[in-house]
């Protein structure tokens, strides 16, 4: 069995990177089924439990209103902005030595400091629908109604195991549940190409990305039933 779920989010910044370009950051033009999963799962996680992302819908900038006016008009908006950021990654093979009595391992912002530009999303607004399904790791007292009640309790007083973001951690995503009825996405559609669906984790040694080709039909994105491309 399984159960839905939609839960609004929006946010003033949001950068879902590309992978093909890395260095001067460039975000997808709606957010990753990947980015929404792990949000939902700051929210709520369990060993026991499985998010799924169905749908996407993109609405307009929170509190602004739908109107005849606006409501074809293309809601996705970008700025740039430059950001510090480190060239440098701690290698695994130090965290290793570490782990056997070596040296801790560590970067010096001040000397491997880098300005890079970056081309993020504004005024983001979504409501992620989504299912979450029992897995093999579930405890023998562990049920769907009880997952279910849990996150509606935790959506409903604004809990979060960690704080949600917008694909990195200085774009915070305000959140609460949808509180039903029709969701008014905006009346624009969009072929978005190719994006990150999420990653394969099945080899640990191999860990490969998906994509799937995403398109925005009159403000949704469906993720549920699409092909998954390795």
């Amino acid at each position: 069995m399984s159960y839905g779920l939609q839960v609004e989010v929006w946010g003033e910044y949001a950068l879902f990177t590309r992978p093909e370009l890395k260095t001067e950051r460039l975000s997808y033009e709606v957010i990753t089924p990947s980015a929404a999963r792990g949000l939902i799962e700051s929210i709520y996680w369990h060993p026991g439990l499985r998010v799924v992302i169905d749908r996407i819908y993109v609405l307009r900038k929170f509190g602004e209103k739908l109107t005849d006016e606006n409501k074809t008009e293309n809601p996705i908006k970008f700025t740039n902005i430059r950001r510090n950021e480190v060239k440098s990654k701690v290698q695994a093979a130090k965290v290793k030595g570490m782990m056997e009595g070596g040296p801790a391992p560590m970067i010096l912002t001040g000397d491997d400091i880098q300005q890079r530009a970056s081309t993020l999303l504004r005024d983001v607004h979504y409501v992620l629908e989504a299912h979450f399904e029992m897995t093999a790791k579930a405890a023998p007292g562990d049920s769907e109604g009880k997952f279910k009640d849990i996150f509606r309790r935790r959506l409903e007083s604004g809990k979060a195991y960690s704080q949600p973001y917008f694909g990195c951690r200085e774009f915070p995503a305000h959140f609460r549940a949808w509180p039903g009825g029709e969701i008014p996405a905006v009346s624009y559609s969009k072929d978005l190409g190719l994006e990150l669906y999420d990653m394969d984790y099945s080899n640990p040694r191999d860990i490969q990305p998906m994509f799937f080709h995403a398109r925005l039909e009159n403000g949704v994105v469906q993720v549920a039933g699409e092909k998954v491309l390795k």
